[in-house]
C-alpha cells in the first residue's frame, strides 16, 4: 500500500447541499433516460453510475477536507464540513474508544476550512490527542476562536480531548512516520499554505485556495517545488477562466491556469476542486468542458510548433473520490 488520498470535501466558500427541487429534477431526468434505454439496460447500478453529474449524484457539497494516509500515518488537510463525515468514520474504526492520535494540517483560517471542527466527534472524546499544524503565527488563536461563545456552546478549554498546536517553518520538511510534508506559500489574500507530501518515491501536492498569480518559474521562486514533477496535484478551480479574470485578488483560480502549470512542470495528474457554491453541477461540467477545450488547444499549439507537449491526466473531482499512488 502506498499513499492514499480520500476527498471528503471539495466545495469552496460554503457547504452546498442539493435542494429538494434539484434532487427532484435529477430523479426525473434519470428516469427519462432509463425509460428511453430500458431494453438496453441490464445493470441498474451500472446505469446509475454512468449518469453525468448533472443528472446523477453530482460533485458534492462539503467544503475542504482531504485525508492522506500511508501504511504508518494518517494526515488530514483542513477542517471543512467534510471533516464531520471523516470523524464518524474514525469513530467507527476505533469503536468509539478514545485512544487515537489525529494530525490536522491547516492551510488557512477562512470559515469554509474551519466549519467542520466543532462537529468533529473525536475532539469530544477523552483520551484522544488532536494535533494541529500550520505556518501562521495565529494558528492556536484561530482554532480557539471556533470553540468560543457565541460561535459554539462548548468552549475550547472544556474539550475532552487533548489538543496540541505545532508551528511549521515555511518550506521546511517535517516527517510523520513514513510521510514527509513540506509547506509552500500559495497566492491568497490572507496567508495560505499548500502542502507537498512524499512517500516511497511518490509525490502529492495540495494547492487549494490559490489564485496562482505567480505562474512563471521565476515568480514562484522558492515555492516552485510544490509543482515540479508531481504525481498528483489537487488544484483550485473555483471559477471558470473568464470568472477568474474578472475576480482579481479573490484568491481562487481556474482549470486552464492549473493546466498551464501542470504541462510546464510535468505534473502527471490533476484533480480540480473548491467548486464555487453558486455553481450547479451543470455549470461545473461546463467549466470542465471549457478546460478540456483549452487543454486540447494547448496540445495542438505545441505540436504545431514541433514540440512534444507534456500530457496530463486530469478531471474535476467529486466528493468521495479515492486515489492511490
Amino acid at each position: 500500500m502506498g499513499l492514499s488520498i480520500n476527498l471528503w470535501g471539495i466545495r469552496g466558500s460554503l457547504p452546498t447541499p442539493a435542494t429538494p427541487d434539484q434532487i427532484h429534477h435529477k430523479i426525473v431526468e434519470a428516469l427519462r433516460l432509463f425509460d428511453a434505454k430500458r431494453s438496453e439496460i441490464k445493470d441498474i447500478e451500472g446505469f446509475v453510475r454512468g449518469l453525468s453529474p448533472d443528472i446523477g449524484s453530482g460533485f458534492g457539497g462539503h467544503t475542504a477536507c482531504i485525508e492522506v494516509s500511508s501504511p504508518k500515518a494518517r494526515l488530514i488537510i483542513d477542517g471543512g464540513s467534510g471533516l464531520r463525515c471523516l470523524g464518524e468514520k474514525l469513530m467507527l474504526e476505533s469503536s468509539g474508544a478514545g485512544q487515537g492520535v489525529i494530525h490536522i494540517l491547516m492551510t488557512h483560517f477562512h470559515w469554509d476550512h474551519l466549519i467542520g471542527l466543532p462537529f468533529f466527534i473525536p475532539i469530544f472524546v477523552p483520551g484522544n490527542q488532536i494535533h494541529f499544524y500550520g505556518v501562521q503565527d495565529d494558528l492556536e488563536a484561530n482554532i480557539r476562536r471556533v470553540f468560543a461563545k457565541p460561535n459554539f456552546p462548548v468552549e475550547f478549554d472544556r474539550l475532552p480531548a487533548k489538543v496540541f498546536f505545532h508551528k511549521l517553518k515555511p518550506r521546511e520538511t517535517v516527517e510523520f512516520q513514513d510521510i514527509k510534508v513540506t509547506p509552500y506559500q500559495l497566492d491568497h489574500p490572507d496567508p495560505c499554505w499548500g502542502y507537498k507530501f512524499e512517500h516511497s518515491g511518490k509525490t502529492f501536492s495540495y494547492c487549494v485556495d490559490s489564485e496562482a498569480r505567480r505562474v512563471t518559474r521565476e515568480a514562484l521562486g522558492p515555492d516552485l517545488p510544490l509543482y515540479q514533477k508531481i504525481d498528483l496535484m489537487i488544484f483550485d478551480a473555483q471559477y471558470t477562466f473568464l470568472e477568474s479574470a474578472e475576480r482579481i485578488n479573490w484568491g481562487h483560480a481556474s482549470g486552464p491556469i492549473g493546466i498551464d502549470i501542470a504541462m510546464r512542470e510535468e505534473v502527471k495528474k490533476i484533480l480540480f476542486i473548491h467548486h464555487d457554491p453558486a455553481a450547479s453541477d451543470a455549470k461545473i461540467l461546463e467549466a470542465e468542458s471549457q478546460t478540456r477545450e483549452y487543454y486540447e488547444s494547448a496540445l495542438a499549439a505545441a505540436r504545431a510548433h514541433g514540440a512534444k507537449p507534456h500530457e496530463v491526466d486530469w478531471q474535476f473531482a467529486r466528493e468521495g473520490m479515492k486515489l492511490h499512488l
